[in-house]
């Protein structure tokens, strides 16, 4: 019987197709611009680090030094840290992992003789930074501890400068030239484009992962100075080296990254950094008030407003829309159906049932929806395609939102959603039409 009566409601869908067309176009934008919103906020919304967003925690101290309850980058606290302080709370030896970070602007001379030196963007970390983000690989391992210490001149490369650099093949082992000096490359990302980047938000938050690493304590061996943001309260300071301005400097311009595995692990941290904080209290620094020295990604993400509170009203606006036209295409779905009200007449008066009509009629919507649903499928990809473009042009990231399976499975829900929505009162009317009107007429 199920069938039967999809055999019917097609046939009836394609003996009229400028009207079903017509349908099917209305429910097609509702869908392109319900899917398209939905998206952006799945995207944007996702986990930057699935199942471990939680254990991963920002740490922030307050070294601002006047006492002006202004904080740098307009906020009422700093969101970086002095290297003196990194080193310290390096020492505690509590977390599960840990890792500074900062970037910085480095020259690369490719191992190809038909390539020009460039420059690239580089981020100096430590080794614990691949596994508490999640980061992927393809060939090899991140360093170990001994080469965050000593420092040892290795570097793992993404997929992306691996293809550039070494043809796409397994490059461990080779060497790469960094600046004035050779490193060993030692890991290979695979294919890694988390929604929001989730070890550095405070610039571009959507950029892709960066596609050097070096070793952290490179930094005063090579004297590399930070691309990145920074902070400094005490004015002009003057120092004889590198080194003495990085060891000693009140600046600001380093993102501190932990993973605590547990809250008895995170309290215990918690603890060291009250007593490193009131430990330099005592020696005068850090006289203002301390906020929360813990924040988990996902309490950052949401403190910082990476994800614009207007994405989720958009989506929610979103789906507003696509049921508003799915009722003002009722009108249209009654006019099909009762135009076809002497021959469901006499399919009554041979014995089909009301229920019979009326399944029929919601089905023949379902499919119209379904059809609807596709080409607006392939509109709201086509757009993200364009937001790509606008995106590369405005902000150089890479483009990467797409349609993905758990969204077009959400596109064709919302699709037979607007089906039913258009149907169920019009396949209802035809169905609860009296037989005998209709006979008398024919």
């Amino acid at each position: 019987m199920f069938f039967y009566q999809l055999r019917l409601a097609w046939k009836s869908v394609v003996r009229h197709p400028v009207l079903s067309g017509l349908i099917a176009l209305g429910i097609a934008l509702g869908v392109a611009v319900a899917t398209t919103f939905l998206a952006l906020y799945h995207i944007l919304s996702a986990d930057p680090v699935p199942g471990k967003s939680e254990l991963v925690h920002f740490v922030r101290v307050d070294s601002w030094g006047e006492l002006t309850g202004q904080g740098p980058c307009c906020r009422d606290r700093p969101d970086l840290l002095a290297y003196k302080d990194v080193t310290a709370l390096l020492k505690s030896g509590i977390p599960e992992r840990q890792t500074p970070h900062y970037p910085a602007q480095l020259s690369i001379y490719p191992p190809r003789k038909d390539m020009r030196p460039f420059r690239q963007r580089v981020r100096l970390a430590y080794g614990d930074l691949f596994g508490m983000f999640g980061a992927p690989f393809r060939y090899g391992a991140a360093w170990d501890k001994a080469a965050d210490e000593a420092p040892a001149p290795v570097v793992v490369i993404g997929d992306e400068m691996n293809r550039k650099l070494f043809g796409g093949g397994n490059s461990v082992g080779k060497t790469l030239r960094i600046e004035d000096r050779d490193f060993r490359v030692v890991g290979v990302l695979g294919p890694w484009r988390p929604s929001i980047l989730p070890y550095d938000q405070s610039q571009n938050a959507l950029q892709p992962p960066d596609e050097i690493f070096l070793p952290f304590n490179w930094v005063i061996p090579m004297e590399i100075a930070s691309s990145g943001n920074n902070a400094q309260w005490r004015g002009s300071e003057h120092y004889d080296n590198f080194a003495d301005q990085v060891r000693d400097s009140e600046m600001m311009w380093l993102q501190l990254w932990v993973e605590l595995k547990d809250p008895r692990q995170k309290a215990a941290y918690q603890r060291f950094v009250e007593g490193y904080v009131a430990d330099q209290k005592k020696h005068g620094r850090m006289p203002r008030p301390q906020g929360e020295y813990l924040t988990t990604l996902p309490a950052l993400i949401e403190e910082w407003k990476i994800v614009p509170q207007q994405t989720k009203a958009l989506a929610t606006i979103s789906i507003l829309f696509l049921v508003v036209a799915s009722v003002n295409l009722i009108g249209l779905f009654l006019g099909k159906f009762l135009a076809r009200a002497p021959i469901v007449g006499i399919r009554r008066a041979l014995g089909a049932s009301r229920r019979a009509i009326f399944f029929q009629h919601l089905m023949e919507a379902e499919l119209i929806g379904i059809a609807g649903g596709a080409v607006g499928i392939a509109l709201a990809a086509g757009v993200l395609q364009l937001l790509n473009k606008v995106l590369r042009l405005m902000t150089r990231n890479d483009g990467h939102l797409a349609l993905d399976l758990p969204m077009i499975g959400a596109a064709v829900l919302l699709s037979l959603l607007a089906g039913a929505v258009a149907g169920l009162y019009p396949a209802w009317r035809i169905g609860a039409e009296a037989p005998a009107r209709h006979l008398k007429n024919a």
